[in-house]
């Protein structure tokens, strides 16, 4: 039997006096996981063990908050888990800085939530709330395939407040158990993947060497702000309510932008007959990209999320992988020095002399991690390749053109 997990995100109906208990919520959940961090950085050695940072915090949070056990308790393994990727990244030579949590979400797991067809009871610092499910109608989408399939079991949720047009929406994981299918030959021979790099300028980079530019995404970004503050320095009833109005546009054309993104990175895949996508991962992205800001982490994972639900519909698995050296290190020979990242654009080995544009190269190594992470894997016997712009290379070396 293979274990099969996917989330589903949907979008929930709230009343007034629910959305004002959810944000409470919301900011006595963000207080105790950033409570937990800072009791975990008096320690020159940070402690990562849940158990330890639960016998050092919980008494206090409990006492300090109105959450529930269950919602405290959650908030400490977020902590737990995000200082534990600070201390990974450490011992990888890699720069962290010290979490805090800021994106209005929660956790829930299924004692503090009760999951049901339409609707989702959630523990609140007030007891508990009903909201309801906005759903679409039954069809070839996520919410009939996996939410609404018996055979799919929730597991769990995480709430996410959205500011820009005051919604929120319930991320549930589900998971099945199903009758794994032995690969035969012909299944695993063609295992190809297709790696994407994320970036400001580049918004993505395929390693077959196509290309988004973040340019108009920043541009209209950068034109909805000066129009914001124009308003703002206004400052009167009417300015502020086309503020309001301009989020809602300006968050309704992002996520267009992204999913129009999103579907050609995929149609992308299918040319290659790529059978997975390799992400970067996108915790701690905003400590290794200089110059990010939070919008820009939020369309990253947006267009994660997008790619996944569009790949999944095509058979294609998205995944992320582990981050270390993708942008120093050269696809073509492996040598990883910091000098071979010549500037934002460039990137030339100093070893072998390849060269190539920064975010193309780190496209590859992102797909070649996940290439490498499949020999270890129970079927690592099998032939993989990577999608090139004029053919697939192995992680081996071996290159075979494009139509062979």
């Amino acid at each position: 039997m293979a274990e099969i997990r996917r989330t589903v995100i949907v979008k929930l109906d709230v009343t007034d006096s629910d959305t004002a208990l959810l944000h409470e919520t919301i900011d006595e959940y963000l207080w105790a996981c950033n409570y937990v961090v800072d009791d975990a950085w008096q320690d020159d050695f940070k402690p990562t063990s849940k158990t330890k940072l639960h016998d050092r915090t919980y008494a206090d949070v409990r006492e300090q908050t109105h959450l529930q056990a269950n919602l405290v308790q959650s908030a400490r393994n977020k902590a737990a888990e995000a200082i534990k990727g600070v201390v990974e990244r450490w011992k990888q030579g890699e720069q962290a800085s010290k979490p805090h949590f800021t994106t209005p979400s929660i956790r829930y797991d299924k004692r503090s939530a009760t999951f049901h067809d339409d609707h989702v009871s959630l523990s609140t610092v007030d007891g508990r709330i009903d909201a309801e499910y906005v759903l679409p109608p039954e069809g070839g989408n996520p919410h009939t395939t996996y939410l609404r399939n018996d055979d799919y079991e929730v597991t769990g949720a995480t709430l996410q407040y959205r500011e820009t047009t005051d919604t929120f929406f319930l991320h549930i994981g589900t998971k099945a158990e199903m009758e794994a299918e032995m690969p035969d030959d012909s299944d695993t021979e063609h295992s190809t993947v297709l790696g994407v790099d994320l970036g400001i300028e580049q918004l993505a980079v395929t390693s077959t060497g196509k290309f988004w530019s973040g340019g108009y995404l920043n541009h209209r970004r950068r034109e909805y702000e000066r129009i914001r503050g124009d308003l703002q320095r206004t400052g009167t009833e009417s300015a502020h309510r086309t503020i309001e109005r301009m989020g809602d546009r300006e968050t309704r054309w992002v996520e267009d932008y992204l999913h129009r993104i999103s579907k050609a990175i995929v149609q992308e895949a299918i040319a290659h007959n790529c059978d997975r996508i390799a992400f970067e991962e996108l915790i701690g992205i905003r400590e290794r990209l200089p110059g990010i800001k939070k919008f820009h982490t939020w369309a990253f994972r947006r267009l994660y999320d997008y790619v996944a639900y569009k790949a999944d519909a095509e058979g294609i698995e998205t995944t992320q992988v582990g981050p270390a050296y993708t942008s120093q290190r050269c696809s073509k020979c492996g040598t990883t020095l910091q000098e071979n990242r010549r500037s934002q654009a460039r990137f030339c080995c100093q070893k072998c002399g390849y060269e190539a544009h920064a975010d193309y190269n780190a496209a590859k190594n992102i797909g070649f991690r996940l290439l490498r992470a499949g020999q270890k894997s129970p079927h690592g016997g099998a032939t993989r390749h990577l999608a090139l712009k004029s053919g697939t290379l192995t992680v081996n070396g071996e290159y075979s053109p494009a139509g062979q």
